[in-house]
């Protein structure tokens, strides 16, 4: 439910700035080698990766696979970049996990839970791996490292 909500958000963004999507779904992990044999030859100019938790596992391969390529990647979350991933712009897992904290707090101190306000994610985080920049041969520009909330050197 949400990778396609993403999907149907990411086209729409690329629509607008007239980018053109090729589609790769990959359902388990035996896939992912098939995918990335095919993309390269699409001559992609970068590889955007939906949120989903098989490719939350496979994050360090999918980084892997992806700088072997030379492709600049961005996915969620910012373990992706720890794990070799270009990039990452999404909600920080630190502060969802807090406010979770403080949730289940309330939920211990007798608050029912259908009385909770659903909340938003208020914190977001842009992390980026210079190392991996450095290895697919990718410059990022200084404007956008000022406004990265982690840089990995």
């Amino acid at each position: 439910m949400g990778a396609s909500l993403q999907l149907k958000e990411t086209e729409a963004a690329a629509q607008t700035m007239k980018l053109r999507i090729q589609l790769h779904e990959v359902r388990e992990p035996t896939e992912l080698e098939s995918a990335f044999s095919v993309i390269p030859g699409q001559h992609p100019s970068a590889l955007v990766v939906l949120a989903d938790p098989m490719l939350f596992a496979h994050g360090g391969r999918i980084a892997n696979l992806a700088n072997r390529n030379h492709l600049p990647t961005i996915c969620w979350p910012s373990s992706f970049v720890l794990a070799g991933g270009l990039m990452s712009y999404g909600p920080s897992s630190a502060d969802m996990n807090r406010r979770v904290a403080v949730l289940v707090a309330k939920i211990f101190k007798g608050s029912k839970p259908a009385d909770l306000p659903v909340e938003q994610p208020t914190k977001f985080e842009l992390v980026i791996n210079l190392k991996t920049a450095k290895q697919i041969g990718l410059t990022i520009p200084p404007n956008v490292l000022a406004r990265a909330d982690r840089v990995i050197r």
